[in-house]
């Protein structure tokens, strides 16, 4: 099978999951607004109500864009359990076209839905006063890491969605991710956490690419030396780089491994 067929066949998969979008506009907005109203109430509400000043609205930015990129977990596996509910991954198993195609068309669509989200979360920062500070190309080596992140959690999204094979199965996963989503920096310095707390979210993977982040962007970190904030961008590279290690063979033999 030809280089070209597989990107072709990709292609094809990737305009099929990017017409769900104009078919389903309601879900796509509800998905760029719950970060957004996430971002308004921890900057207005929380922060507001503990008496922190502007300089708080850069420290959470960077926070909130590493969370979002893990909480679109749940939607990359709805996605993929209503496909195997239907049927329609099964049909495109039967069809000459590349196997390798379905998985990638699903991801590269995330990946753009997930562009378009920082975007437009990164908006509403500078709205709210937040600026990144650091070079044109640190920021855009900022935004590069985020998408990393994504990139790592969509195919754990995606493995984890043919195991559970049901869309209800999803709300079980989603009791998982949201405290994980939670135990990390984004809203608060480790240093202000009880010793052993604060250990398991500096070593958080969402908690390195906030941290890293925060430095591309020259934006406020308030962490307490250690090695993992003195290397938090090695840390940000290195954890996306293991969860695919682990995550993309898994979604990938699973996919193989379907209707033997």
């Amino acid at each position: 099978m030809s280089t070209a067929w597989v990107v072709s066949d990709s292609w094809t998969m990737t305009r099929r999951e990017l017409a769900h979008w104009a078919r389903r506009p309601v879900q796509m907005v509800v998905g760029l607004v719950f970060p957004v109203m996430m971002l308004l109430m921890f900057g207005f509400l929380i922060g507001g109500g503990r008496g922190i000043d502007g300089e708080y609205v850069e420290f959470l930015v960077p926070g909130m864009l590493a969370l979002t990129m893990a909480f679109g977990l749940e939607a990359t596996m709805t996605a993929v359990t209503q496909d195997l509910g239907k049927g329609v991954i099964d049909r495109f198993r039967a069809m000459p076209m590349s196997s390798a195609a379905v998985l990638v068309g699903r991801s590269a669509a995330d990946m753009l839905q997930s562009a378009v989200g920082l975007v437009v979360l990164a908006g509403v920062g500078v709205v709210l006063g937040w600026r990144p500070h650091g070079s044109p190309t640190a920021t855009l080596a900022a935004f590069a890491l985020l998408l990393l992140l994504r990139f790592a959690m969509l195919w754990i999204g995606i493995f984890l969605g043919m195991v559970a094979g049901r869309p209800e199965l999803v709300q079980a996963v989603q009791i998982l991710v949201w405290p994980v989503g939670f135990l990390s920096n984004a809203f608060a310095t480790p240093a202000a956490m009880p010793g052993l707390l604060g250990t398991v979210v500096e070593w958080n993977p969402l908690s390195a690419t906030a941290t890293a982040v925060r430095d591309l962007f020259d934006n406020p970190a308030a962490a307490a030396p250690s090695w993992a904030a003195d290397h938090a961008t090695l840390l940000a590279v290195a954890w996306p780089v293991l969860l695919l290690a682990v995550f993309f063979p898994l979604a990938v033999g699973r996919f193989r491994g379907m209707g033997r």
